[in-house]
């Protein structure tokens, strides 16, 4: 909405020295986004005056018309001798007042103005149009002033060639501030001066259907819920446009047409009220507002012949539509040049029934853009009054006495609110007389004590909520005067246990070595087939997103692994090849007796229990799990010597390092599980719960993605692992520690994890660390056979253990070890 100053001054007495800027500082405090402030005019320089032609000479000789005119300037060229000018303009005749330039001035764009030879006559300054003096853009012919202008008056002043013209966006809730009224309110409010509110005239007496009145009804009162007809006759089609309408209708970004279309585009401008004006002689019979019956047609003004929907709001007479109501006029009853009598229609229709036809038809016009947002419901009969009434003091129409009123019933809109609701959701002491002072200037009736029941105004639609009174009143107080400060949590309130956990449990990947990587949830078939799964797998069953972002990857992912693999040779072929990576992140997982959609809930009430526990039992479940995959070097060569792979025992240590964030030991038991390599892959149990896979990749899950040979990866699940342990600091002995070794041999097939249980069950409560730090085989322990060393750590609380001790111990762990797993000593 571009609102010129002068006009808004018309209404609001504002202060002398408040300019576009000042004013809009003002509007952005009270909550509206005044984008730009154009200083139209402001490079306009005089001298710009008033002239008369006394006479005109045609040049010939040349291909287009030239004129030679001398123009009376008055005093303004310090002389009072008349002035030269050539003008190429044929609009004007000797007598006629115009605007005149001279010599030193300069015009829009900085266009600077100087005596100079031409046409073989020395030109004086010039005759200006009005596109060259930037209040239109017509430049067909010269702006001809009115007989009565004073000659030699300063025309920058007398024109309004200066301005400051506000472009404010106006959001959906403030449809109000598509008008001058609203703008006008708004600045009285912030500058605390008088309104004068442009739409109070009074109505003349017995302002009511009268023999005159055009006959009109509402067929649907959901589509429209008043609707108002006057009727002018005798219009002076050749009527022109005032000087200063035009301006403000240029100003405000709208291209003059006619008088009669003029008026009305000036008072929606003005008021908000979009208007019509119809043809008289082109209506045959009653006017009805309804919606459109199946196969009906339209043809527009823009001409454009439309389907109509069964849902269009239309305006129809005896021959079918005429408008499409609040958004365009049709052709057949368009004010024509000769037009003479005419139905002025004003209305209150649907806000989201026009603004579903405007787009449904994508016909977006000012009218439409204005009842989208909502229009005054009381406006209808006052600005029509003003419409007939310029078309009658303009344009010598006759305005026939009589109104035609079609109005629905509306039950008035009244919000109930605690008086210190607005203190509350602002964390500022207003006070009552504040609130009702603020809820009044906006408009707002206001009744009660405590509780305050507000009826909010004809042109505020938007208010139907304590919130929304709320705000009112913080805006209008201002902004700036809440204070800032950080919010305030409640006491007890924090990160779950679960979500502290899984901090824990980055933070522990992140400081041995490895690298977050954050990967979209979605997969595709073929990442499924690349991690080799069968094709029972319950990894296979997936949802199917309704709206994918890609469709190559429309898919759920129910592993973490194949979003971290892509990384991986992603990482490997941009030259990283020694890469560690983890993510966490939830999967999805249908559940088998989830039904095949979700119910939909209501927008207009809260769901029920019943409807939340249904949406639950839709919903796959979505356990939160970790992966790991490496590849290349874990430990980097050097000076210090040759580096070491990551081998399968890494994914197997960074499965104990997510563990021991819980307080889980973690059993690992061979296991053939895709994508791990059958040979190389290692079951992950807590207890006897299992808890997730770890091991090298399979050689074809490898190629299929593109990854380095013998590349590992770990994925388990959080919820398995149990509840955190709460972390309790260890008693730290200040006695010695006894060391003894112990290398036993077992069958091949017996796992290290095995004998290491069954040693710490042996040991006791003495046995303080077990490390497994040698494995052999070979011909010294036989076919089918391996020597496992252990390194075990005794320590006791309260003394000094001996060597008898410590040996009873290592004997206890051996014999456990023998009796569960069929150990024995090496060398025995």
């Amino acid at each position: 909405m571009r609102a010129p100053l002068s006009w808004l001054r018309e209404y609001v007495e504002l202060p002398s020295g408040v300019d576009g800027r000042a004013l809009a500082e003002k509007l952005i405090a009270a909550g509206l986004e005044v984008e730009t402030v154009e200083r139209a005019g402001a490079d306009i320089t005089g001298p710009l005056v008033v002239g008369e032609v006394l006479a005109v000479e045609e040049l010939t000789g040349f291909k287009k018309p030239i004129r030679y005119c001398q123009v009376d300037v008055g005093q303004a060229n310090g002389t009072g001798a008349p002035q030269n000018i050539v003008c190429g303009a044929t609009n004007f005749a000797a007598g006629d007042r115009v605007p005149v330039i001279l010599p030193g001035g300069v015009l829009p764009g900085g266009f600077e103005i100087g005596a100079r030879k031409t046409y073989g006559k020395v030109s004086e300054g010039m005759i200006c149009s009005v596109s060259e003096l930037g209040i239109g853009e017509d430049h067909s012919g010269i702006l001809v002033l009115p007989p009565d202008t004073p000659v030699g008056a300063d025309a920058i002043e007398l024109l309004g060639l200066r301005d400051d013209v506000l472009d404010i966006a106006v959001t959906p809730d403030r449809g109000y501030a598509l008008s001058i009224r609203g703008i006008a309110r708004e600045a009285a409010t912030a500058y605390g001066v008088p309104f004068t509110d442009p739409a109070a005239v009074e109505l003349p007496e017995g302002d009511g259907d009268g023999p005159g009145s055009y006959p009109a009804s509402i067929a649907d009162p959901s589509a429209c819920d008043r609707f108002v007809l006057r009727e002018v006759r005798g219009f002076d089609p050749d009527a022109a446009t005032p000087l200063w309408m035009r301006v403000r209708l240029h100003r405000a970004g709208m291209r003059p047409v006619s008088l009669a279309v003029d008026i009305t585009n000036y008072l929606m401008l003005e008021l908000g009220q979009p208007l019509h004006a119809f043809d008289r002689a082109e209506l045959t019979g009653p006017i009805t507002v309804r919606r459109a019956a199946p196969g009906e047609k339209l043809e527009t003004l823009d001409h454009v012949t439309r389907e109509l929907d069964p849902e269009d709001i239309l305006i129809t007479d005896e021959s079918g539509p005429i408008s499409m109501a609040g958004t365009m006029g049709g052709l057949a009853t368009e004010i024509g040049d000769r037009s003479a009598d005419m139905v002025i229609e004003a209305a209150h229709f649907d806000d989201i029934g026009t603004a579903r036809m405007s787009r449904r038809h994508r016909l977006h016009s000012e009218a439409s853009y204005r009842f989208e947002r909502g229009v005054d419901r009381e406006l209808p009969l006052y600005a029509s009054y003003r419409a007939v009434r310029l078309l009658a003091e303009l344009g010598g129409a006759q305005v026939v006495p009589g109104v035609t009123h079609a109005e629905a019933p509306v039950e008035p809109v009244t919000v109930t609110m605690d008086a210190g609701h607005p203190d509350r959701v602002a964390g500022v002491a207003y006070g009552r007389d504040a609130v009702v002072r603020r809820l009044e200037q906006v408009g707002c009736a206001v009744e009660g004590d405590g509780t305050l029941t507000v009826t909010p105004p004809s042109w505020r639609p938007d208010l139907t909520d304590p919130n929304d009174l709320a705000e009112e009143v913080i805006r209008l107080e201002g902004y700036e005067d809440i204070p800032a400060r950080a919010p305030r949590p409640a006491a007890g309130k924090g990160l779950t246990a679960r979500q502290r956990l899984r901090r824990r449990v980055g933070r522990a990947l992140a400081g041995a070595g490895y690298v977050e990587a954050l990967t979209f949830p979605f997969v595709a078939g073929k990442d499924l087939d690349g991690l080799q799964l069968p094709g029972d797998d319950a990894r296979r069953r997936t949802l199917r997103l309704a709206n994918p972002m890609s469709e190559q990857e429309p898919l759920l992912r129910t592993t973490l692994l194949p979003g971290l693999l892509k990384v991986l040779a992603l990482n490997v072929g941009r030259g990283f090849g020694d890469t560690a990576l983890f993510e966490l992140g939830v999967v999805f997982r249908p559940r088998p007796d989830a039904p095949e959609r979700a119910p939909r809930l209501a927008v207009d009430r809260g769901p029920t229990r019943e409807e939340l526990a249904a949406l639950e039992a839709a919903l796959p479940d979505q356990p939160h799990r970790v992966a790991v995959v490496l590849a290349g070097d874990r430990e980097p060569s050097g000076w210090w010597g040759e580096g070491r792979p990551a081998l399968w025992a890494d994914a197997i240590e960074a499965a104990r390092t997510v563990a021991r964030e819980v307080g889980t030991e973690l059993t690992a038991k061979a296991d053939q599980h895709a994508p791990w390599h059958p040979g190389r892959c290692a079951a992950l149990y807590a207890g006897d719960t299992l808890v997730g896979h770890a091991g090298e990749l399979h050689p074809r899950t490898i190629k299929a993605y593109g990854l380095p040979p013998r590349s590992c990866a770990m994925e388990l699940e959080l919820r398995l692992l149990g509840e955190p342990a709460s972390v309790r600091a260890p008693h730290v002995s200040s006695y010695p520690v006894a060391t003894q070794d112990v290398a036993l041999v077992v069958d091949s097939a017996v796992p290290a994890a095995e004998v290491e249980a069954a040693l710490r069950d042996g040991a006791g409560e003495l046995l303080e660390a077990i490390r497994l730090f040698d494995v052999y085989t070979g011909e010294q322990v036989g076919e089918g056979r391996k020597s496992l060393a252990y390194a075990l750590r005794f320590r006791a609380p309260d003394r000094t253990l001996t060597a008898e001790e410590a040996s009873q111990a290592r004997a206890a762990a051996v014999a456990s070890a023998s009796d569960r797993t069929g150990a024995v000593l090496r060398g025995a």
